[in-house]
């Protein structure tokens, strides 16, 4: 892979931050550069997301005891958490990720009505992936563009199928809950779905907020009716031709507004601060080159 290809692979991460900033886009996923400190956000949900598979696997596929199960996915969340040092005015250590993990089954318990549908072929609805080719063609290889996702679990609710997604968080407020209605991960989830033959009503977000001192949840449902959804994928197609063509002119604009300092700043304020010559020494400085492939689910340095 060059340092300049254009993506094979599109996934709903990818399209937010070009939504959010093409630059931002151009230097994460075209140039690949990725800061050298790894996110503590980052780390800490991955390994929470590990740890509530591996707990729904034992359980629903395992037919371990609830308890037992939990045990297990506590084991995943240490070995996926690793020896990663946590700074030390993040709460999310370790032992609070863990305190996390069994405040949420305490709120979610293993064995309620709420479980994993049973997929075509007789799989849980347990972390589900999708890759699905688009009808627009890759710039260089003339091969049809993928988008692909992964979904926590799709889980049979109030009469209904939905998507669920667990996402950990510093802090809960009032619109928290309604931030999610028109996220364009879910819909596009919603249209994976619908690829694969299978039926949902829409989306469960439960987000657990970590502090040092106490936890909290809160569960969020939001439906995806079949013309939000047509008009995700038809929009989906615009943005993708709209990476196209700065890709060819070499051209991708910068978002200088609220992108620069939302979530705590964007990683690269120093970049864009800097002229050519100092731009270039801060990113060799402070960052390095890394491919994520988002199928896969591997990261390799370049």
């Amino acid at each position: 892979m060059t340092m300049t290809a254009f993506p094979k692979i599109f996934d709903s991460s990818m399209m937010a931050l070009y939504k959010n900033c093409p630059q931002l886009f151009r230097l994460t996923y075209i140039e690949q550069w990725k800061p050298k400190e790894l996110s503590v956000h980052l780390h800490a949900g991955a390994a929470f997301a590990k740890a509530i598979e591996a707990t729904r696997t034992a359980y629903y596929v395992g037919g371990d005891e609830a308890d037992n199960s939990i045990a297990i996915g506590l084991a995943a969340l240490i070995e996926a958490y690793g020896d990663f040092e946590c700074p030390a005015d993040s709460a999310k250590s370790l032992e609070r990720m863990l305190g996390a993990f069994e405040f949420y089954w305490s709120r979610y318990p293993l064995g309620t009505e709420v479980d994993p549908i049973v997929l075509p072929g007789g799989k849980r609805g347990i972390e589900f992936s999708f890759a699905e080719p688009l009808p627009i063609m890759h710039p260089e290889t003339n091969e049809p563009l993928i988008y692909c996702g992964r979904m926590d679990a799709i889980l049979n609710y109030a009469g209904g199928q939905f998507i669920c997604d667990e996402k950990t968080t510093s802090s809960l407020g009032a619109s928290c809950s309604r931030q999610w209605d028109l996220r364009a991960q879910f819909t596009g989830y919603a249209w994976a779905c619908q690829k694969a033959g299978i039926r949902v009503d829409g989306a469960i977000v439960r987000g657990v907020s970590i502090l040092k001192t106490k936890y909290d949840t809160q569960e969020a449902i939001s439906y995806r009716p079949e013309w939000q959804v047509q008009r995700w994928y038809d929009e989906l197609l615009d943005w993708i031709e709209d990476i196209i063509r700065d890709w060819k002119r070499s051209k991708f604009r910068h978002n200088l507004d609220h992108a620069c300092g939302d979530y705590g700043g964007c990683a690269f304020r120093g970049v864009c601060s800097s002229t050519k010559e100092f731009a270039d020494a801060t990113l060799e400085t402070y960052f390095e080159r890394r491919y994520w492939d988002p199928i896969l689910r591997i990261e390799e340095k370049l």
